[in-house]
């Protein structure tokens, strides 16, 4: 079991297993240790729609009752929805979902009843799971325990208010269903809003939709519907519904940052907190101060939380992959939108669509409006967290080594080692590797002036990993 970039992850099968329970079993004696909450307490429980995710719900939940802990079931819902369930009741929560990778892996989110833990509560939980016996597991009669649906009523209500009435009429818009738990909600809101909404791809099985490194048999199917159906946009989600994935009308996936950017713009915010894998041209495409920090969205909550220490008063936060983080109240559409310091696909699909319908103009020519460098990235499955280790490591520590391994692409001008190697290449290229948090993947992330160059900057950089450690020292 691991932390990533957001929760902890695993193999299903591990987390099936004992592994849960001690997890939440730790992370509910956290609570009660740090005095974040009292015996009795109400912990708020969901879960994605993978074939191992109500097993794993059931163990966690087994965890917290041992503890004395009154566990709340609100089913299938967005970790969005629950963590601002959470929030508004003042409960702590966990969500169980591997988000979007494969279904044979799947994690947990934590939140405290203020919100997302951080690394030092991770850390914390962490050094008591080897104090819990599993042993001591009391099995229920019940799958969970009691139910809420308010959670689900509570996130609608917030979804429902942020936008003029009929503000999307005249939009035709497809829902790529798959498995993600926002599919229903989201036809939901976008046809309370006017669009003209048409489901397809609704799956029974789970399929892991990386909204960051979008696979090629997703954008086959995008550009089909786009063209079958002649439509203004798609929109669909991640497993859990904290990643927003949107296609133009001609069913080419928009980059997260780009929809981030322009929710910062439709919330007029202030300050933006993004990582460095975000758009190098997001600082020149507003008039916002942008912070920029490592991968993951504690990281990105922690830079939301000192501009807010600071005195900001509109502070939002997005990551690559397109989750939007509130790290301050708005005011949008005449009504209080309150914080809510973890990612969210809802918001930014319906600012980006509100955008474009209000200006007019197709999402094509919204993105190119920015007219930001031209950014691509992928990842390559499979790729043993032992040799993303020894690779980073001869790369950082080597002299010679980071020059050798690019001389084919191109010359190091100049490089970033923030979070992975980002690397500025003579001419104004980037090229970033970065291991992932939370699986055994190797993520690259490259920009260039046009899309051939970024298409072929990526190739030969997701080559290069393909081909160490098998490099010749002289290549």
């Amino acid at each position: 079991m691991k932390f990533g970039t957001s929760g902890l992850r695993g193999l299903s099968s591990d987390l099936k297993g004992p592994a849960s329970y001690r997890y939440a079993a730790a992370f509910g004696r956290y609570l009660l240790e740090s005095g974040k909450a009292k015996p009795g307490a109400t912990v708020l429980l969901g879960r994605d729609f993978r074939d191992s995710s109500p097993e794993i719900s059931f163990r966690c939940a087994n965890a917290l009752r041992d503890l004395s802990f009154d566990v709340v079931d609100c089913g299938t819902v967005p970790t969005p929805a629950l963590a601002l369930h959470g929030l508004e009741t003042q409960s702590a929560s966990l969500m169980v979902t591997g988000s979007h990778i494969p279904a044979d892996r799947n994690g947990i989110k934590f939140y405290r009843p203020d919100g997302e833990i951080d690394k030092d509560d991770e850390a914390a939980i962490s050094a008591l799971v080897a104090s819990i016996d599993d042993k001591e597991e009391t099995r229920a009669t019940t799958a969970v325990g009691m139910t809420d649906e308010l959670c689900t009523g509570r996130f609608l209500e917030r979804n429902k208010m942020l936008l003029p009435v009929n503000a999307l009429s005249g939009f035709r818009v497809g829902v790529y269903q798959h498995s993600t738990v926002a599919r229903d909600l989201l036809v939901e809101v976008l046809a309370h809003y006017g669009a003209e909404v048409l489901s397809f791809g609704r799956s029974d099985t789970f399929i892991p939709v990386d909204t960051e490194a979008v696979g090629d048999d997703t954008r086959k199917k995008l550009r089909a519907w786009a063209a079958d159906y002649a439509l203004d946009a798609i929109v669909s989600a991640d497993g859990d519904g904290d990643r927003p994935l949107v296609a133009d009308e001609t069913g080419a996936p928009i980059r997260g940052d780009i929809i981030g950017l322009i929710t910062a713009h439709v919330l007029d915010a202030d300050v933006v907190v993004t990582p460095v894998t975000s758009n190098s041209g997001i600082e020149a495409a507003g008039r916002f101060d942008v912070r920029r920090t490592r991968v993951g969205s504690p990281y990105v909550i922690a830079g939301m939380n000192e501009a807010v220490a600071a005195g900001k008063k509109r502070v939002v936060g997005f990551e690559a992959n397109g989750g939007v983080l509130l790290g301050s109240d708005f005011m949008i559409n005449g009504t209080l939108l309150k914080t809510l310091p973890t990612r969210d696909c809802f918001l930014p699909i319906l600012s980006l669509l509100s955008y474009a319908r209000e200006r007019r103009m197709p999402l094509s020519a919204v993105v190119s409006s920015f007219d930001l460098p031209v950014a691509a990235s992928d990842r390559l499955e499979n790729f043993p967290v032992e040799t993303s280790e020894k690779l980073m490591a001869s790369l950082r520590t080597d002299h010679q080594a980071l020059p050798r391994f690019l001389a084919p692409i191109g010359e190091v001008e100049n490089r970033d080692d923030l979070d992975g190697l980002r690397v500025t290449l003579k001419g104004g290229r980037i090229i970033h590797l970065r291991p992932s948090g939370n699986a055994p993947e190797m993520r690259c992330y490259v920009e260039a002036q046009t899309e051939e160059a970024a298409t072929a900057l990526l190739e030969a950089g997701l080559n290069r990993l393909r081909q160490w450690p098998n490099l010749p020292p002289e290549t």
